[in-house]
C-alpha cells in the first residue's frame, strides 16, 4: 500500500466534511500520523483503520461495486446509507473476506491487505461484522453467551478445562454494562426481546476485541425505547473501535451520526454531515425522494 493512496483519501473525506465535523476528524488524523507504529499492533500511521480505493465486483455481468472509494479513521462511527441494490451489503462481504472483488485494493490500516486473507484470519485480525437478524444461542443464559465468546484459545482440551479468570469475568461485566443486560446476566437468551438480542450479538462481538464494527441495519424492527437505548451503545463504543453502520432510519442516524456516505450503484453518490447528503439533489433523486 503506497502512501500516495492513504494521501489521496485523506483528501477526498476532507472534501466532503463539514468544518466542524473536520476539525474533529483532523484531530483523529493528525494523532494518527504522528502515533510511532509498534510491532505486532494494527499500523494506523497514516491515519486511515479502514481504506478501500477503486474497488469493482460483478455478479454475471451486474456491476455490484463500481470504483468504490472509501476510508475511515480510527474511532470513527461511519454511517452508510443508500437505496436497495447500493451495494451496502456487498462492500461489507469484501471486507471481511466473504466476498472477492474483481479488482481494487482493500487495507486494514497501513499494512494489511484484507484481500489475502479469508473471513476467519480477517476476525482474528480485529474486524466484527454483525448481520441484520441476531445470532445468538438461544437456550443459554446471557452470560453465558459472553462466556463463549471471549477471545480465548478454543482447541477442545482448552475448552474442557477453561475456567474464567477475574480480569475475563471484569470483562463479562464491563461488556454487560455496556450494552445494558446487567440486569439479565442469568435469562436464558431466547427469552430476551429483539432489540436485547441484537445487544447481545453486539456484546458477544466486543468481547473479541474488535478495532472495527461492521453493523448492518442494527435497530430495524426495534422498539423507540430499544432503538434509543442502541443509539446510546454506539456512541459509548465511538471512539474505543471504529463502527462502520448500515441503516435506513434517518433518526437513528442523526442521532449518531458525524459522517454520512451514501452509496448508489456500487460507488459513493455523496458524503457528508447527515443535512448535507439530505441537501444533496442527486440523494434525493436515487434515495430520500421529494
Amino acid at each position: 500500500m503506497t502512501p500516495d493512496l492513504f494521501d489521496a483519501g485523506t483528501e477526498r473525506l476532507a472534501t466532503h466534511q463539514a468544518r466542524a465535523v473536520s476539525e474533529v476528524t483532523s484531530g483523529d488524523r493528525s494523532a494518527g500520523f504522528s502515533r510511532v507504529h509498534e510491532a505486532g499492533s494494527l499500523d494506523l500511521t497514516h491515519g486511515r483503520i479502514l481504506y478501500l480505493e477503486d474497488v469493482h465486483v460483478s455478479f454475471d455481468g451486474f456491476k455490484a461495486i463500481n470504483g468504490l472509494s472509501l476510508d475511515i479513521a480510527p474511532g470513527e462511527l461511519r454511517c452508510i446509507i443508500g437505496p436497495n441494490g447500493a451495494g451496502k451489503t456487498t462492500m461489507m462481504d469484501i471486507i471481511t473476506g466473504k466476498t472477492k472483488p474483481d479488482s481494487g485494493q482493500v487495507f486494514f490500516g497501513s499494512t494489511i491487505d484484507l484481500l489475502r486473507h479469508n473471513e476467519p484470519e480477517i476476525a482474528q485480525l480485529g474486524i466484527g461484522r454483525k448481520f441484520q437478524k441476531p445470532t445468538v444461542f438461544e437456550h443459554l443464559s446471557v452470560f453465558e453467551n459472553l462466556e463463549l465468546a471471549l477471545k480465548t484459545h478454543k482447541g477442545v482440551a482448552a475448552s474442557l478445562f477453561f475456567q474464567l479468570n477475574g480480569a475475563q469475568r471484569d470483562r463479562v461485566r464491563e461488556v454487560l454494562y455496556t450494552i445494558h443486560l446487567e440486569g439479565s446476566v442469568k435469562d436464558q437468551a431466547g427469552n430476551l426481546s429483539h432489540g436485547q438480542k441484537q445487544w447481545l450479538e453486539i456484546g458477544m462481538l466486543l468481547m473479541q476485541d474488535p478495532k472495527l464494527l461492521l453493523l448492518d441495519e442494527p435497530v430495524a424492527g426495534m422498539t423507540d425505547f430499544e432503538t434509543e437505548r442502541t443509539a446510546e451503545l454506539f456512541l459509548s463504543l465511538k471512539g474505543k473501535h471504529s463502527l462502520m453502520v448500515v441503516e435506513h432510519d434517518m433518526s437513528f442516524i442523526n442521532t449518531i451520526s458525524d459522517i454520512v456516505t451514501v452509496l448508489c450503484d456500487g460507488s459513493v453518490l455523496a458524503q457528508g454531515t447527515l443535512a448535507q447528503v439530505q441537501a444533496d439533489e442527486r440523494v434525493i433523486e436515487v434515495y430520500l425522494g421529494r
